[in-house]
């Protein structure tokens, strides 16, 4: 018979699986959530010419859908602090992968706008609880990392609606791709069913305080708002940047609409990997040495990022592309840790609610405005002109989290959960 030791290796052993594999389901739930709203962004100039749209009627697209994906969210995150959090995001999945699907009956712009801000709705239930998921599964000194990978989803989904929208839409049509992007979430939706739901706060070193763990006390929580509001700065200049920028190649630089979604999904994805990851280490790095370490890597990355935006955007010939790519490197070297800033900024019991409140706030401020905000100045100056926006918002998020650095919560460094809190 099997000792104890083969007994407590085999438990280990197990216990080391299931994060992870939890941690590949969800990354990839994750990245075909950012393909399948991507798809559009490459589409736009197909979709506005069939339905003869102008580019503020464009951008209302994508500012509808995160309207709805917004109001979804606080209804979402309360259900996710009481209930199963993998049946909510099984469900979710399969809704939005099954709107999706719908695109093929969409033959005008209403149809369109109604089938975009019901994905919406669909999605917001994924992106409010799995974050708090994937939380429970690590220790808080590792969370940069482990959402440097988690939002690797990010650049990587998103590139992957660039290609995939720009490779097929001029071969198949613009609908064809929305085709493609559904069929997975369906099957990756039966995968979350599987997983064994984590013990909430299992990892956490700091008391839920009122300021922490309470509805009314996220309001007097600076942690939590300086986080949220940076985030909101950098969702509108990341939000609007992904939504215009394509265009802005193939209407101002004169690149086909194949190569401005090539190039463009191909700086995201590499620049992306790199930054998430990059990003994650650095922050949990630092966190050894300062409390405010995410905010630190966060500010600092948007402040750099200001002169290289505006580089790409006015110098033309061989120096623009490697600007843009450096732009992008920025923007989403602070992913991991700004979201890292927030989960650690609460308590786990209340954490699906707070970044539910994070998502109404970093959306209604951010890209449900910019992607519009920018159309109306493209139509009545130029597409270059409206980029002058996302930049100023880069500044405004730099200087909110140089100043949320005080208020960063102090974690216990290698604080672990008892063995038995990992096998629930």
């Amino acid at each position: 018979m099997p000792g104890p030791a083969c007994y407590i290796r085999s438990t280990v052993a197990s216990s080391d699986l299931h994060p992870r594999s939890a941690l590949i389901v969800l990354t990839a739930l994750n990245l075909l959530n950012y393909a399948d709203r991507n798809v559009l962004f490459a589409v736009q100039p197909l979709v506005q010419d069939e339905f003869h749209l102008t580019k503020e009627q464009i951008g209302f697209l994508t500012s509808a859908f995160l309207g709805f994906y917004v109001l979804a969210a606080p209804f979402v995150g309360p259900l996710a602090d009481r209930y199963s959090r993998k049946l909510i995001i099984a469900l979710g999945a399969m809704f939005w992968s099954g709107l999706t699907l719908l695109t093929a009956v969409t033959h005008n712009y209403t149809e369109l706008l109604v089938r975009h801000t019901l994905v919406g709705v669909g999605e917001a239930t994924f992106v409010t609880i799995a974050p708090t998921f994937v939380a429970d599964l690590f220790a808080e000194d590792r969370r940069g990392r482990i959402l440097g990978v988690f939002y690797l989803a990010i650049p990587v989904g998103s590139a992957a609606g660039y290609l995939l929208g720009g490779y097929l839409a001029p071969h198949h049509g613009w609908r064809f791709p929305f085709y493609i992007a559904a069929v997975p979430g369906f099957l990756l939706a039966i995968a979350v069913l599987f997983l064994k739901e984590p013990e909430r706060g299992q990892f956490d070193s700091l008391a839920e305080t009122p300021e922490r763990g309470t509805i009314l006390g996220i309001a007097r929580n600076p942690a939590f708002l300086t986080a949220t509001l940076g985030m909101a700065a950098m969702t509108y200049s990341l939000g609007g940047i992904q939504v215009w920028m394509p265009q802005f190649l193939y209407s101002e630089r004169g690149y086909s609409l194949q190569a401005a979604n090539l190039t463009f999904g191909m700086v995201i994805v590499i620049d992306g990997i790199v930054a998430s990851l990059a990003g994650g280490w650095l922050g949990d790095y630092l966190l050894r040495r300062m409390k405010g370490a995410y905010y630190l890597v966060s500010a600092a990355s948007m402040l750099l990022g200001v002169p290289v935006m505006i580089v790409a955007l006015f110098v033309k010939g061989s120096i623009m592309l490697p600007a843009i790519g450096l732009a992008a490197f920025f923007l989403l070297l602070n992913t991991a840790p700004l979201n890292a800033a927030v989960i650690n900024s609460v308590g786990a019991h209340i954490r699906a609610t707070a970044i539910s409140v994070n998502i109404l706030v970093i959306h209604c401020l951010g890209d449900v405005l910019s992607p519009t905000m920018m159309g109306w100045v493209a139509d009545r100056r130029s597409l270059q002109s409206a980029f002058v926006l996302p930049v100023i918002a880069m500044v405004i998020s730099s200087a909110i989290l140089f100043y949320g650095m005080k208020f960063a919560p102090q974690i216990q460094i290698g604080a672990r959960a008892p063995v038995e809190a990992g096998k629930t």
